[in-house]
């Protein structure tokens, strides 16, 4: 399977602006959605550059990916859309935005030294805020 770097780029491009919006809407600073905006790109092309070099017989991309695989959330709305669980959904509906932010980008694969980076925080402040609502959700059994 050939990779098409104009699919995929307008893919990326077609999700950006939809979490540029749901940023703007937030309140993010267009200085922190550029930065976040920065560094998805890299990694956009440095995951380009890897995949037009494997080989059209490769089946990487085929079991890359499984179809049962859910989803990774890209926003506060969308996690907050995959939970069944009506007294946890209620619970983070009461947490503050930036810590759910912390949390989204934690499910993406941020560490808490990049995502400290991109909310221009310490990373002992986004320890804090996860531990915090590590607290809180104690009571819940997923």
């Amino acid at each position: 399977m050939a990779y098409n770097k104009a699919r995929e780029e307008k893919k990326w491009l077609e999700w950006k602006e939809k979490e540029e919006t749901k940023l703007n809407r937030l309140g993010f600073s267009q200085d922190k959605i550029e930065m976040l905006r920065q560094y998805d790109l890299e990694i956009f092309n440095s995951d380009r550059r890897y995949y037009q070099r494997l080989n059209d017989n490769s089946t990487y991309l085929d079991n890359a990916i499984s179809p049962e695989e859910e989803e990774t959330v890209y926003s506060i709305e969308g996690l907050l859309g995959s939970i069944d669980n009506e007294e946890l959904y209620q619970a983070l509906r009461d947490v503050d935005n930036i810590t759910l932010q912390i949390v989204v980008l934690k499910i993406q694969g941020f560490t808490g030294r990049e995502i400290a980076k991109l909310l221009r925080m310490t990373p002992k402040a986004i320890y804090r805020r996860i531990d915090r609502l590590k607290e809180k959700l104690k009571k819940f059994s997923l």
